[in-house]
């Protein structure tokens, strides 16, 4: 592994380690970029907060830990600010507005929640309702066209039991549409190893059909799971099932104000 760019700090208060050992660690395993991309910090209009996002008032905090950071390493690795976001609907331009204050350098699409998350269903858990499937695709579909994301991370995270004609149909939607948009899609290590509900084959399956990039990302939430090598090699074993050949790096999308 030469990169990684989903990972996150003890901010958003379900990591663990301090980051500095978290670019030691990347260090130590040869990583030659390493971007950090905890949770946004997501300003609610109605006052809302979320308990696994940067909470508004450590966003000056984050920044700078990951600033101070990339200085003092700047001779041994690669440091990059990123971010975590989720495509809400009723806050994104809200969101969007609060981050472009500081200097950041990517931004990954991972969807958790469909709608505005204080007002819809966390995906990962369980559910036979088909229209979660359709309503998570469509909101990552819609973050796709806003053109400010370097990856789209966890793809598959939708833990869905409904007929399977319904998944090809959703899966293969958001392969071409990530497609058509040149956007990654990543197969996520810490889903691999912790026998989560993804890696999906199915989704992977189609994702190889339809001929996406993809790039094996830790999703490290503790310094462990940086650049491990034997996470890292389930990882291109999975990805070999399907024929597919993971990108080392991504082709990040600048900074754009909302």
């Amino acid at each position: 592994m030469l990169a990684n760019y989903h990972t996150h700090t003890y901010l958003c208060h379900h990591a663990y380690d301090e980051p500095r050992q978290y670019v030691e660690q990347a260090i130590n395993n040869g990583l030659k970029v390493l971007g950090f991309s905890d949770h946004v910090p997501y300003p609610f209009k109605n006052g809302y907060v979320s308990d696994y996002h940067i909470f508004v008032s450590d966003s000056d905090k984050y920044v700078d830990i990951v600033t101070s950071l990339k200085k003092e390493y700047k001779n041994d690795i690669e440091i990059l600010l990123g971010y975590e976001v989720e495509y809400y609907p009723k806050d994104f331009e809200r969101m969007l507005n609060f981050i472009s204050q500081y200097d950041y350098d990517y931004l990954i699409l991972g969807q958790h929640f469909t709608f505005n998350e204080y007002d819809g269903h966390y995906v990962a858990f369980n559910s036979r309702d088909k229209n979660v499937l359709t309503q998570y695709v469509n909101q990552v579909c819609d973050g796709i066209d806003t053109g400010l994301f370097s990856l789209v991370a966890h793809p598959d995270i939708v833990n869905m039991t409904c007929d399977e004609k319904h998944k090809i149909r959703e899966y293969t939607r958001l392969c071409e549409h990530a497609k058509k948009n040149i956007i990654p899609l990543e197969i996520n290590l810490l889903g691999l190893v912790a026998r989560r509900n993804y890696p999906t084959d199915l989704f992977w399956e189609i994702a190889a059909k339809v001929g996406n990039e993809v790039i094996i990302s830790c999703d490290a939430h503790d310094a462990y799971r940086v650049g491990n090598k034997k996470e890292y090699e389930r990882g291109l074993e999975y990805a070999a099932k399907f024929g597919i050949k993971p990108i080392d790096y991504l082709n990040l999308v600048k900074k754009t104000t909302a």
